[in-house]
């Protein structure tokens, strides 16, 4: 047993975040800039391996571990914290920027930890931190929303929860290590993290919830829940087959009802379980070039995801408006916002010369070099419907298809780009963006696995470009169709919201009101029987509450002490 004097890097920005409240003014925006830079430093001085032990029962818990997967992870995680919280210095919600740093830190603890312990304990942090960044909006919808993805969550928490307690029971050691799912209680660990990764029949939480915080607020939630599934998932199941058919629906599943949306922010939020399959995807084929493919995505996903949520935030933080039908002709009054959310529609459909390009490419090669013929076939076919929906859909109806001047004349507003801190933020993430799409070998070189692979042969840049255009020829030849109308997609969450509500009212409260006041009844009349019969020997007329005549007691005891010397001698 070793308890050394290493801090895991996640309670830099857990405990830097109880102290925000504190501070003031520039006092506070200081120490949200410093607080993940200091964790970031820390991420980086901690060397290959456990470097804390805590004793825990018969267990020994490592809640500190570090290889290049936890460091690639806590990095970006690390990073978006800091970007992210740029561009919310002007929030005015305390709750939300403590949320949101504690968020961040728990998603850094689950990177760093070695141990499933310290894993569920981080996980579960994650998923209330995360409930009060959508709450701290304080909507109607915002609070209903973040209930709703608390029960789903916690639900999930349970069921990981026994996963965990079985895998520890059965295998004897609480390491955080490579398995498969061949027992009930490793499919209820990789149940778990499916859940907070968005997939089947779980995946409509994000775009219920997401959209409901704040402009700045769904920029962070975007981040940290799934892509830490996603490194669990690498973490923990790498090469399980079952892996890549989740990760093909999701895929399919985000295209489409991306499509169908009208809500910008739900449009985006849909995009992110579709990324998301192509990591999910990436972990089932399970080979080192998918599994490179699927932690790089997941760090390019994370930047160019946040840039096309500050670019949606942007507006709503202008003109506090979020559909499709109420947007357009944006793009001479907010210019650098349509430029940095266009940079990063293109860098999320793959397009050469940008990050996702050079990330998204390993995961379909990967399918390839392997042989999954399928796999690489619906890859590349999602990859055109990608452009579609967030390549396209997302900057046009936004920034474009209505004369300059529209929103101005429609509702009154004035938009233009936002304070300069927003826009700082947009541009960083923007050349990140850029930078990693012309020279990604950085990031290559902070893959778990070494990298031989080359993403600018002619031919991949062809065919992808071939795909792309072809999509995007496609939106406009059906753009009448592909116009949104003030309409409403069911999704999954309609169960819990509708159909579990009705089941509420029309059985339990009806029906079971009937049951219920039969049972009250029964119990009161039981209570009361109860009563009289205490009352009738206890009560100042009972049995054992008279006086008793001095001889009969002393005959009692007399027969009494008889009975017992019987049995003594006996």
């Amino acid at each position: 047993m070793m308890i050394n004097s290493a801090i895991p890097p996640g309670l830099i920005l857990i405990v830097g975040a109880m102290f925000l409240p504190s501070l003031v003014g520039n006092a506070r925006k200081t120490a949200m800039l410093l607080i993940p830079v200091l964790t970031m430093y820390m991420i980086w001085a901690v060397p290959d391996g456990v470097q804390l032990t805590v004793p825990f029962l018969d267990y020994t818990l490592e809640p500190l571990e570090g290889d290049k997967l936890s460091r690639l992870f806590a990095t970006i995680f690390t990073l978006m914290a800091f970007v992210g919280g740029i561009f919310a210095l002007n929030q005015k919600s305390q709750i939300e920027l403590i949320s949101a740093y504690a968020y961040a830190g728990g998603a850094v603890g689950v990177a760093m930890a070695g141990d499933l312990v310290t894993v569920f304990i981080f996980w579960e942090f994650m998923a209330v931190a995360s409930t009060l960044v959508i709450w701290s909006a304080r909507t109607k919808e915002s609070y209903g929303a973040s209930m709703r993805y608390a029960i789903v969550h916690l639900f999930g928490g349970v069921i990981l929860m026994i996963g965990v307690i079985g895998q520890v029971y059965h295998s004897g050691s609480v390491e955080f290590t490579a398995m498969r799912a061949d027992s009930w209680w490793t499919w209820m660990l990789l149940a778990g993290f499916l859940i907070n990764a968005g997939a089947p029949p779980f995946s409509s939480w994000l775009p219920d919830a997401y959209p409901s915080a704040s402009w700045s607020g769904s920029v962070f939630l975007s981040a940290f829940t799934t892509k830490t599934a996603v490194y669990v998932l690498i973490r923990s199941f790498p090469g399980e087959q079952v892996l890549i058919y989740v990760g093909l629906y999701m895929v399919f599943y985000g295209i489409i009802y991306a499509l169908l949306e009208n809500d910008m922010r739900r449009i985006l939020a849909y995009s992110i379980i579709n990324q998301v399959g192509f990591m999910v995807t990436g972990i089932g084929i399970g080979t080192e070039l998918a599994l490179n493919g699927a932690s790089a995505h997941a760090f390019a996903h994370i930047i160019y995801k946040a840039l096309l949520l500050m670019s949606a935030g942007a507006v709503m933080y202008e003109i506090n408006k979020r559909k499709c039908t109420d947007l357009g002709g944006l793009y001479k009054a907010m210019p650098l916002t349509m430029v940095c959310g266009t940079i990063g529609a293109l860098a999320i459909s793959g397009f050469p010369l940008t990050s996702g390009f050079t990330t998204k490419t390993m995961i379909a090669s990967a399918a390839a070099v392997e042989h999954i013929d399928y796999a690489w076939f619906l890859l590349e076919a999602a990859s055109a419907g990608v452009f579609l929906h967030a390549g396209i859909k997302f900057p046009w109806f936004v920034f474009f298809q209505r004369a300059p001047g529209y929103v101005e004349r429609e509702f009154g507003a004035k938009p233009k780009d936002p304070p300069f801190n927003m826009k700082l933020a947009m541009v960083i993430f923007a050349a990140l963006c850029i930078g990693l799409g012309l020279y990604p070998e950085p990031l290559y070189a902070l893959l778990p696995y070494s990298v031989d692979f080359e993403p600018y042969k002619p031919a991949k840049v062809v065919h992808m470009l071939e795909l792309l255009l072809f999509s995007g020829f496609a939106f406009f030849v059906l753009l009448k169709m592909m116009k949104r109308t003030l309409t409403i997609t069911l999704d999954f969450d309609w169960f819990y919201r509708k159909f579990f509500n009705l089941l509420h009212e029309e059985f339990v409260i009806k029906h079971g009101g009937v049951a219920f006041n039969a049972f009250k009844s029964a119990c009161v009349h039981r209570v009361n029987h109860l009563i009289k019969y205490v009352f009738k020997h206890h009560g100042p007329q009972g049995v054992l509450a008279r006086t008793w005549p001095t001889g009969s007691m002393v005959l009692w005891v007399a027969i009494l002490l008889g009975l017992y010397l019987i049995v003594y001698y006996i």
